[in-house]
């Protein structure tokens, strides 16, 4: 099993970036797929939530109307489309998936299947 983050970087306040997250090694149909994040001294966080079919989307409060999940499940790809970026939005960048947005929301720990970490730095 592989969920291969990328499509970080470094961007300017206002900037945008995409995040793509390659899968592969499981049947993602079957799979919700999130995003988190996690920036220096902090935990990790809950950023955006896609359900199985793309029907249902969910996202933390500091996100909604900046970024959007998406999925293409015919490429196995999930992405995380991030506009007016901001200095806090920095941080390492993951995916994650499990049958359920909910366990992805509440037990990060349950979660069955975590990819590596992509950065992100909004800075000037």
């Amino acid at each position: 099993v592989q969920l291969q983050a990328s499509g970080g970087g470094l961007v300017q306040p206002g900037g945008s970036l995409r995040l793509s997250c390659a899968t592969s090694g499981f049947a993602l149909d079957y799979y919700a797929i999130g995003w988190f994040r996690q920036a220096p001294g902090k935990e990790r966080e809950f950023v955006a939530g896609i359900t199985y079919r793309g029907a249902v989307t969910y996202y933390t409060d500091s996100v909604k109307g900046r970024f959007t999940i998406s999925r293409d499940n015919a490429k196995n790809t999930v992405y995380l489309q991030m506009n007016s970026l901001k200095p806090e939005d920095t941080a390492v960048y993951y995916c994650a998936a499990d049958p359920l947005v909910v366990t992805m929301r509440n037990s990060q720990n349950a979660v069955d299947y975590w990819g590596q970490g992509t950065q992100v730095t909004v800075s000037s």
